[in-house]
């Protein structure tokens, strides 16, 4: 163990007294150290981030100063992608594969995508409301922003979250999961290099049990942008409920896939695959559920099945390896104890639901791909978020019936349609209580296009220019141009 990990604070790496042991689910191995924060640097960081907005040059930069420095950071990301992908394949037991591909390239175009576009959501907006009033409508930024991150995808929304906030104006303090703050704290480096003004960036690692409700509820914080379950959210809402504040809730998820008998079978199967099995199922838009037509239902189950059986498993730096381990052992546990309660509640298990015999992975954290059936829309595993590789396949006769299977639950996220009629499926996205819907494909993220979920999935937006306008405040600026200067409001009391 070589790699250490300071907390990044008003321009400065500081390493704190109290240290924590980064391990690598593949393996079970300590890989890095990490300082954590106390309060006192959780303070430290509040108060820089509030001096930095309030009386620092960011503010005082031009529009395109701050496009210069968010595209270094864009660059950095990219000059330093193969140590990313590493870091974050050992951190969180995503497959190389997947990090090299997908995270780590989607983190600096986050970055490039708001470079390019966050001048033009700017501009302002002008009314000649009446005869005697003109008015412009201002974009400003928000002021201090805590941005929290969960351990599924580090790296990539912290980029999301530090693009829109950045490019905004805003003064941030970014706190990844005490699970994986490895990408992170080295994308503090990258922020560092780029010359960032002292405070206007501060990453801060720690438990959210010692530092979530100081980060939270301090009023000097104008806004909270979090990513993770239900269950922090809530908490997280209620911290800052003290001192109100803006907040934007990304939280979980029970997303459902509608498989029409008209597809091409082998396609539906191995995207389906896909949308559940990546990133081991630690996905909020993780499609769970997936309900087919009757008249492919046995063909499409038995192909689903035979192929998630030969999903290699393995450690997460091999090449070859299809799909890593769990974040951890009290995950793990998380999701046999819902294989548990399926079995309990009569559901029946076709593949999987167990930890693998593999010598070679007794260490890791793995799980095998699951698949089950015979499941009621009333179980505990149909209704709530596994969180780990496990899916339940179900069928339907009509589209009716599978928009009522689909919005059954309290989340509303993402769904993704399959069929070969395009007004049929175009008509039932309408239909759908979900943020997200995909037609004919599954995880498509645009940088372009907002994000973010219905009901118990949360509120507010990220990406796109939705996404960037959540990072504001609209400020209301009148001028009355009433003739000889005198307004009407003079006359009321005039005497």
């Amino acid at each position: 163990m070589n790699l250490k990990c300071p907390l990044y604070i008003n321009g400065q790496f500081i390493e704190t007294p109290e240290k924590q042991n980064i391990i690598n689910p593949s393996t079970g191995k300590v890989i890095a150290e990490a300082s954590l924060a106390s309060l006192k640097e959780v303070e430290l960081a509040i108060a820089c981030a509030r001096e930095a907005f309030d009386y620092g040059p960011w503010p005082q930069f031009s529009l395109i100063q701050r496009k210069e420095f968010i595209s270094k950071i864009a660059q950095g990301i990219l000059d330093n992608a193969a140590e990313l992908a590493q870091l974050e394949t050992q951190n969180t037991g995503k497959p190389i594969k997947e990090t090299t591909f997908m995270d780590i390239p989607s983190s600096a175009k986050a970055f490039e995508f708001m470079a390019n576009n966050f001048i033009d959501y700017l501009r302002g907006e002008e009314f000649n409301v009446s005869d005697e009033a003109k008015a412009e409508v201002l974009r400003e930024p928000v002021g201090v922003v805590v941005l929290i991150v969960p351990w599924n995808y580090p790296l990539l929304i912290a980029c999301w979250k530090l693009a829109q906030a950045l490019a905004a104006g805003n003064t941030v303090i970014l706190k990844p999961s005490s699970l994986t703050p490895l990408s992170a704290l080295e994308l503090a480096k990258i922020i560092h290099k780029a010359g960032f003004p002292a405070g206007v960036v501060n990453m801060l690692n720690g438990t959210g049990s010692k530092i979530g409700e100081a980060l939270c509820a301090d009023k000097q914080v104008d806004m909270i942008s979090f990513t993770g379950s239900n269950e922090i959210g809530k908490q997280i809402l209620q911290y800052s409920s003290k001192n109100v504040k803006k907040s934007i809730m990304e939280l979980g998820g029970k997303s459902a896939s509608i498989i029409f008998n008209d597809v091409d079978l082998d396609g539906a199967v191995n995207s389906s695959l896909a949308s559940i099995f990546l990133n081991q199922g630690q996905m909020c838009t993780a499609m769970s559920r997936i309900f087919v037509q009757d008249d492919i239902y046995d063909n499409f189950l038995a192909s689903f099945v035979e192929k998630a059986k030969r999903i290699k498993l393995g450690l997460a730096d091999n090449p070859e390896t299809q799909m890593g381990p769990l974040i951890s052992d009290a995950q793990r546990k998380k999701v046999i104890n819902y294989i548990d309660k399926a079995k309990a509640e009569g559901h029946r298990i076709l593949c999987g639901g167990k930890i693998p015999e593999n010598t070679e992975l007794k260490n890791g954290y793995f799980f095998e791909p699951t698949v089950l059936v015979d499941v009621t829309a009333h179980s505990h595993i149909f209704k709530e978020e596994v969180f780990g590789p496990v899916v339940l396949i179900h069928k339907f006769s009509d589209a009716n019936e599978a928009a009522l299977l689909a919005n059954s639950v309290d989340f509303g996220l993402a769904a993704c349609i399959w069929s070969r009629d395009l007004t049929l499926a175009q008509e039932l996205a309408g239909k759908l209580n979900a943020g997200t819907v995909w037609i004919n494909t599954y995880g498509m993220f645009y940088n372009q296009l907002p994000y973010g979920g219905f009901k118990q999935s949360g509120f507010g937006k990220e990406l796109g220019r939705e996404g960037f306008l959540e990072y504001i405040r609209f400020k209301n600026v009148v001028l009355d141009q009433s003739r000889d200067g005198k307004p009407l409001v003079n006359y009321w009391y005039g005497l």
